[in-house]
């Protein structure tokens, strides 16, 4: 399962430069991650301060 960022995404970028997919961008007022191209790594959820990326 691909991974989510919740609402609770603070915009700092975290997350896209932990994510060795390069899957995840500025959407609009939060990242978002591809699914399609995401690893499942959890990469991203462990660079993240506040913990908005989990899994789906």
């Amino acid at each position: 399962m691909a991974y989510v960022i919740s609402d609770d995404c603070i915009m700092c970028g975290a997350c896209a430069d932990g994510c060795p997919a390069g899957c995840i961008s500025e959407g609009d007022g939060k990242y978002v991650i591809d699914a399609d191209a995401c690893l499942d790594c959890g990469a991203c959820a462990g660079a993240c301060p506040v913990g908005a990326p989990s899994q789906a």
